[in-house]
C-alpha cells in the first residue's frame, strides 16, 4: 500500500506541476498576443483543453501499467485492457463524470479517487484562470 501511495502522490505532483507551468506559459502567450480578445480567449481555452488532455493521458498510462502489472488491482466491466480503454476511463474519472461501465478493483481504486479529486481541482483552477483572463481582455461596456 505504501508503494501505491507514493506512486499516486508522484503522479499528482507531476500533473499539478505540468498544470502550473502550462498556465504560466499560457498567461505569457496571451499577454503578448495582439489579436482580438476573442482569439486570445479561444487560444486560452484550447491551451487548457490540451493541457487537461495530456494530464488525463498521464493517468491513463498509470492505469494501463497498473492494470497489467501484478498486485495493483484491475479494471473490469466493459474493458478490453487497451490503452484507449484506460484513456476513456481516465477521462470519465478526471472529469468526475463516471459512467460506471468500467470499475477499478483492488489498490487501483485509490488512483481512481485521487484522479477524480485532482481533476476537480485542476478544472476549477483552469476555470479561475479563464475568468481572470476574460476580465483582463474582455472589453468593458
Amino acid at each position: 500500500m505504501l508503494n501505491a501511495t507514493l506512486i499516486n502522490a508522484l503522479i499528482v505532483v507531476v500533473v499539478v506541476v505540468i498544470h502550473n507551468e502550462a498556465l504560466l506559459r499560457l498567461s505569457g502567450v496571451l499577454a503578448r498576443m495582439r489579436q482580438s480578445h476573442h482569439f486570445r480567449l479561444v487560444t486560452g481555452v484550447l491551451g487548457i483543453l490540451a493541457t487537461h488532455t495530456f494530464q488525463v493521458w498521464i493517468f491513463a498510462s498509470a492505469f494501463y501499467f497498473m492494470h497489467h502489472a501484478e498486485g495493483w488491482g484491475e479494471l473490469a466491466g466493459n474493458f478490453s485492457g487497451s490503452l484507449l480503454d484506460c484513456a476513456y476511463f481516465s477521462f470519465t474519472t478526471f472529469t468526475t463524470l463516471g459512467y460506471g461501465d468500467i470499475e477499478a478493483m483492488g489498490i487501483l481504486r485509490f488512483l481512481t479517487g485521487i484522479e477524480a479529486l485532482t481533476g476537480l481541482v485542476l478544472i476549477t483552477w483552469s476555470a479561475s484562470f479563464l475568468f481572470v483572463e476574460m476580465q483582463r481582455y474582455w472589453p468593458t461596456l
